[in-house]
């Protein structure tokens, strides 16, 4: 989870970088990644309604 959040916050450590790199498989960061994009975008529709409701 500490790779997905620095890479989309793009602080991630070139130690962590190779880390990621040679890892066997990718599944687990390609689930992180979405999983994380989906909270993402469903946070930001939260925050978006909550605005607009309170025009």
């Amino acid at each position: 989870m500490q790779s997905i959040l620095g890479a989309a916050l793009g602080v991630q450590s070139s130690r962590r970088h190779e880390e990621d790199f040679n890892s066997s498989s990718p599944l687990p960061y390609i689930l992180g990644g979405l999983l994380f994009t989906a909270s993402f975008v469903g946070v930001l529709l939260l925050v978006v309604h909550l605005v607009l409701d309170g025009v």
